[in-house]
């Protein structure tokens, strides 16, 4: 690289960190980079800059003063950092004025575009004593923690429109819902929880959104819940990512776990994802009662199956469409209600997890589990059990469960192969230890290769209970090869 390059090249990486501290608001730069002087150093490193690419008698370039970006300190509201005083009222100050600083029109219908406003935590611990109805577009970089006073059934972060309202009113302010406008469908659109840990002190939740769209949460940390971790109710793309949940902060093995309850994520919502999260501690890992969500590269080892928890719970009859993939479920596994287009890949169930078909309606439709892992420890725990204690499955339709490498289990599936030997005129081979669903074959291939002088007749004769029957029209010395599957078309 030629010299002016490299000292460009220089110049231009330090410039780039002077413009991304600006941009995103860090506390320790705002005095120094900020208004004029940021622009008279910018204007400084261009002449230098130009020193090398531009005759010495080229005039310096005019720059336009840019605006600030919107970041609302907390403490600079009397948030205190440490930990030690309630910050409710500062936190929600600091709220307030990021709802009623300017806007940039309308995102959907009713509600406002608040061009990204940002308000930073700024790595500090706060406690606060009910919920924080945010309002604004992002918060992030510190800690919130539930003091003794925090409601047993609220949440430290509530993106809900109603209780907004109140909240505010009983604090003085011009309400946030008011603000906000009721006229759209959802209660807010594109929040970012981003940084945070969230500490419920065993009094409620974490974060709620409640009939919002397109939120995103990221790499945050959240324990000691009693309800949820994260609560998606109605609305639509909740991006739950990198973050990591636990009622009790361990790593696996603690002597408490038979005790875990709660739950880590509920998604009662549809179109979320939940992507690359640890759960590490709750009675369920992922609760799923909405349709088209995608859970992928979660590892669940919450309470594990033996004591009663599990890792994923899908929680809706009849119209499931999840998609569970590249995931890792340790020693709690899946359970899901009459599902109806589930999808499961990928996957490795460790510690004797399986997957678990529940009948509520007897409905098994367009479901896929292939290409899995399990190990287990030589217990005979099936990989796919039913659940039929309300009732047989009835309705099965489109199901294949086949590719899945097993040790230490019991493989279980919807494809089969089997073989017998001997001499006689007559050959069962028994399918029950392998397939899904009792006494349902719906295709069977077969072949015979005798080995006698004579070739005898031969035809499928029975199947039944999950056994196929072939017989022979003499008694021959033959090998009899069996394929079947248990898929039924609509």
């Amino acid at each position: 690289m030629a010299r002016k390059d490299l000292i460009w090249s220089m110049v231009m990486g330090l410039a780039l960190s002077f413009i991304a501290n600006h941009v995103y608001g860090d506390h320790s730069l705002v005095g120094q980079f900020s208004g004029s002087h940021y622009h008279d150093q910018i204007r400084k490193m261009q002449a230098f800059k130009d020193s090398f690419t531009q005759p010495s008698t080229a005039p310096s370039p005019s720059y336009t003063q840019q605006p600030q970006a919107r970041v609302y300190h907390v403490t600079s509201y009397g948030a205190d950092p440490t930990g030690r005083k309630d910050s409710t009222e500062a936190l929600l100050r600091a709220i307030s004025d990021a709802v009623q600083g300017s806007s940039e029109g309308l995102l959907m219908e009713g509600i406002k575009n608040l061009g990204g406003a940002q308000v930073n935590l700024e790595g500090g611990n706060y406690l606060i004593s009910r919920p924080l109805r945010l309002a604004g577009h992002r918060i992030h970089g510190g800690t919130l923690r539930a003091s003794d006073d925090f409601a047993s059934d609220g949440y430290l972060i509530d993106l809900s429109a109603s209780s907004t309202s109140n909240n505010n009113e009983e604090n003085g302010g011009t309400s946030m819902g008011a603000q906000l406008s009721s006229s759209s469908s959802y209660n807010y659109e594109y929040i970012t929880l981003k940084d945070l840990m969230l500490d419920s002190s065993y009094k409620g939740g974490g974060i709620a959104v409640r009939n919002s769209l397109r939120t995103s949460i990221d790499n945050c940390y959240i324990a000691h819940f009693t309800s949820n971790g994260i609560l998606v109710q109605g609305g639509h793309e909740t991006y739950i990512r990198n973050s990591f949940l636990g009622q009790h902060i361990t790593a696996g093995g603690d002597h408490g776990e038979k005790m875990f309850s709660g739950t880590a994520i509920s998604l009662m919502g549809n179109d979320n994802a939940v992507t690359d999260v640890v759960i590490f501690s709750a009675a369920i890992g992922v609760l799923v009662s909405g349709q088209a969500n995608i859970i992928s590269g979660v590892h669940c080892y919450n309470k594990a199956t033996g004591f009663g928890g599990t890792g994923i719970y899908l929680k809706l009859p009849g119209l499931t469409q999840t998609r569970i993939v590249n995931s890792y479920l340790d020693y709690t596994g899946i359970v899901a209600e009459d599902p109806v287009q589930l999808h499961i890949s990928n996957t490795f169930f460790l510690g004797d997890a399986y997957i678990v078909l529940k009948s509520i309606n007897g409905v098994a439709n367009g479901i896929n589990i292939v290409d899995n892992m399990f190990g287990g420890s030589d217990k005979g725990v099936d990989i796919v059990q039913l659940d039929q204690s309300k009732g047989p499955f009835k309705d099965i339709k489109q199901v294949v469960i086949d590719r899945n490498n097993v040790k230490g289990m019991n493989i279980k599936a919807t494809v089969a192969r089997g073989s017998v030997n001997g001499v006689g005129n007559s050959w069962v081979v028994d399918f029950n230890r392998v397939l899904v669903f009792p006494n349902l074959i719906s295709h069977v291939q077969y072949s015979l290769s005798s080995t006698s002088s004579q070739f005898p007749n031969h035809a499928l004769r029975n199947v039944s209970n999950n056994r196929v029957q072939i017989q022979t029209s003499l008694n021959v010395s033959a090998s009899v090869f069996v394929t079947v599957d248990q898929w039924v078309a609509n």
